[in-house]
């Protein structure tokens, strides 16, 4: 069978539609570098593990893929080689949304290059890495700035002396007994989920998995296993506040990864049998959309006081919390988003050498207003995924901007959004 056919049967085998079959010459050219990038990054999953955050494409690419992976070099010459190619394409053959779908896969073969690059041995500079790896370049302002935010947020909690250790007193009021944590995370999720579904349909028979886990980086985690089904895994290494329902009901779930992923599988992979979709490289510009918008999704299923509002009223009770006290834990919240972006650059700081990990973990603790359990946890999280914590942040302020230009609405606001989650976004689509 030539490339050409096999690239099809392929896009057959994933529930492309017929049209697809009728794609112009540029199409099918990028057709055929698709196929290739999926065994690529397939491959460079066997040198890294954890490069592949999801994959549900044909079980025969990734069997190949394990059996026969090349070694890094190979694969990073392959990264260049299909660059090149995709260049080569000449946008006049393609639609507008083949143009879009070039741009996206130069960005994630960009991003396959720099992060084979990083595992043979090549340093980057914190920006420059970010840049290689997500195609953007974050801002650093010195931890100095936050000051301000944390003489402001002086004033919210009660008592003198350390603010991080009475913010952490203060914290541990609003923790979710271990009896009630799955009660309550399945009750935020399902609103979120409701919040979700009045504006975005979803994949018929969508579903998810809730798990809880210990031992990671993380605080909680998507795996998408194709077929509009998610495993959500929660971490609970250190005590999970009553906040954290919502916002990872929404962030790993409604509007938030298990959506996005969904979408792209039945709108794109499916439905127009771009192959691409069907794996997810972890170290992309996919993941600055993906973790962006997940963030932001918090805010737009629940704007303004609305989730203050149902926290008190749902879970609150549920938790067995008092709901007396909701407003001021949310105030504080809200006021400790401002400090986000410090993240950055300690973590551009302490990878680069000029901050040593006790002194790393003392930041992360005064800027994060955490504990020093809790500091030390997202260092871990630092040093396994480097500059992968932009996307948070840089990714979430991007992302509302982005929908926001849409018009004051909830209606407008979801809209923009679903076409975020739904199409070959790149992060330079979020500032047009």
């Amino acid at each position: 069978m030539n490339t050409r056919l096999a690239v099809l049967a392929a896009a057959l085998l994933l529930g492309a539609s017929a049209p697809a079959l009728a794609a112009p010459a540029g199409g099918a050219k990028l057709d055929v570098i698709a196929r290739d990038f999926v065994a690529l990054t397939l491959e460079a999953g066997e040198r890294e593990p954890g490069y592949v955050d999801a994959y549900y494409g044909p079980k025969e690419w990734a069997d190949a893929a394990k059996a026969h992976p090349r070694a890094v070099p190979a694969l990073k010459a392959e990264a260049i080689r299909l660059t090149a190619a995709t260049r080569a394409v000449d946008d006049a053959a393609l639609t507008p949304d083949e143009r879009r779908r070039k741009a996206f896969m130069l960005g994630q073969l960009k991003a396959a290059e720099t992060r084979l690059a990083m595992l043979e041995g090549q340093k980057f500079s914190f920006q420059d890495e970010a840049e290689g790896l997500f195609s953007v370049r974050p801002p650093l302002k010195p931890l100095s700035d936050y000051d301000p935010i944390l003489a402001r947020i002086d004033g919210l909690v009660p008592g003198q002396g350390d603010l991080a250790a009475r913010i952490d007193a203060f914290q541990n009021r609003f923790v979710i007994p271990a009896d009630k944590l799955d009660a309550v995370m399945k009750a935020g999720i399902a609103a979120c989920k409701a919040r979700t579904e009045a504006h975005i349909a979803l994949p018929k028979g969508e579903k998810f998995d809730l798990a809880f886990v210990t031992g990671k980086p993380w605080s909680g985690y998507n795996w998408y296993k194709g077929g509009a089904h998610s495993l959500i895994e929660i971490n609970t290494d250190l005590p999970v506040a009553i906040s954290r329902a919502v916002d990872l009901g929404c962030h790993e779930g409604y509007p938030g990864h298990h959506v996005l992923n969904a979408q792209l599988e039945e709108k794109l992979t499916k439905g127009k049998g771009w192959v691409e979709f069907s794996v997810y490289p972890l170290y992309s510009p996919q993941s600055l959309i993906a973790e962006g918008s997940a963030n932001y999704g918090i805010s737009l299923a629940f704007p303004g006081a609305e989730k203050v509002k149902f926290e008190r009223e749902q879970l609150y009770p549920l938790a067995g919390l008092d709901p007396a006290t909701a407003d001021a834990y949310d105030a504080l919240m809200t006021a400790k988003a401002d400090l986000a972006s410090s993240e950055n650059t300690i973590a551009d700081a302490y990878l680069s050498g000029k901050m040593d990990k006790p002194a790393a973990i003392a930041a992360l603790a005064k800027y994060g207003l955490s504990s020093v359990a809790r500091a030390e946890k997202r260092l871990s999280f630092i040093e396994t995924y480097r500059s992968y914590v932009i996307n948070y942040n840089l990714g979430q302020d991007m992302v509302r901007a982005h929908v926001e230009r849409a018009g004051a609405s909830q209606d407008a606001r979801w809209k923009a959004m679903e076409a975020v989650i739904s199409e070959p976004t790149t992060p330079a689509d979020l500032v047009k």
